[in-house]
């Protein structure tokens, strides 16, 4: 299995921020936007991914990331020559993917709570039961017009539609940006029509897994919250999220680092060699707490 994060687009909906920086660099209360996704593809226990990027942004997220080999997952990276929709990831990432399943989640998508549903069906998609392909989420949601929404049969509970942007929903289930796909997924994109607004829409994408009974949705429970941060209001309430979880809990929400440590990415000393090379910081001081802690345990 291996992992896309999609990071390029214009980010126009948070303009003149993203003047400064890319969307995915914005900080999260005390990380870029970028460590989020990251982590959500290391805590399924991915360690093989690739970040699609503009050709400009690309040196920051570099710079920021490096080759991830701190945090034990080995990171590629390629550019977006320009945005043409979300399934273009996987023509992109057609030679990085070379016809293996993928797990790919949106850059400015921020996930957090009980992630066993996600390793859970990263392992079902492995062991493709009952011709299983594609896997994606249902997420309920008090503005669905802004996503693809997946329309469910009220008896059957079975999915009777999915439809990108609706002007009138036929439910309130959005589909997050997180993605399972088998590898057969660049093929079906390079045979896809633009939609009207000349993107290669990925609802187009998800539903020819749903016209030949290959595509399994599962809603997602109270106990997992989904942040889109791609608007100013988002990002706010994202960072305040965020915030009061750290300040409240005393834990960090996506430390690289500290996943890396448990999942075993990494061994203790290389843990420690981290430490020594990150700069004097309350985050430093963090890592120094987790380090204690895991070695008493």
């Amino acid at each position: 299995m291996k992992g896309i994060i999609l990071a390029g687009g214009a980010g126009s909906r948070l303009y003149p921020l993203t003047s400064v920086v890319t969307k995915q660099l914005q900080p999260i209360y005390d990380k870029p936007m970028i460590y989020y996704p990251l982590s959500l593809l290391m805590m399924c226990g991915i360690r093989d991914i690739l970040i699609i990027t503009t050709e400009f942004d690309q040196p920051f997220f570099k710079n920021v990331l490096g080759d991830g080999s701190r945090f034990g997952v080995k990171i590629h990276f390629e550019v977006q020559p320009e945005p043409k929709g979300i399934a273009q990831a996987y023509l992109i990432g057609e030679k990085f993917l070379n016809g293996q399943d993928s797990l790919m989640v949106l850059g400015d998508n921020l996930f957090h709570g009980d992630f066993k549903p996600f390793r859970a069906a990263v392992k079902q998609q492995a062991e493709k039961a009952q011709g299983l392909r594609a896997q994606v989420f249902a997420y309920p949601v008090t503005d669905p017009e802004r996503y693809g929404v997946v329309e469910f049969d009220k008896k059957t509970k079975e999915v009777k539609s999915i439809v990108e942007k609706p002007s009138v929903p036929r439910s309130n289930y959005a589909i997050p940006g997180l993605y399972l796909l088998d590898g057969s997924a660049p093929e079906r994109v390079r045979n896809q029509k633009p939609s009207p607004r000349g993107e290669l829409e990925i609802t187009d994408l998800i539903q020819t897994y749903l016209d030949e009974g290959s595509l399994r949705v599962e809603v997602i429970s109270r106990g997992m919250a989904w942040l889109d941060t791609g608007t100013p209001q988002s990002l706010l309430e994202a960072n305040s999220y965020i915030a009061a979880l750290e300040q409240r809990q005393g834990f960090k929400v996506a430390c690289l680092e500290e996943i890396a440590l448990r999942m075993n990415f990494i061994e203790v000393n290389d843990y420690e060699k981290v430490i020594d090379n990150t700069p004097n910081s309350p985050y430093r001081d963090y890592l120094k707490v987790i380090l204690k802690e895991y070695q008493e345990d």
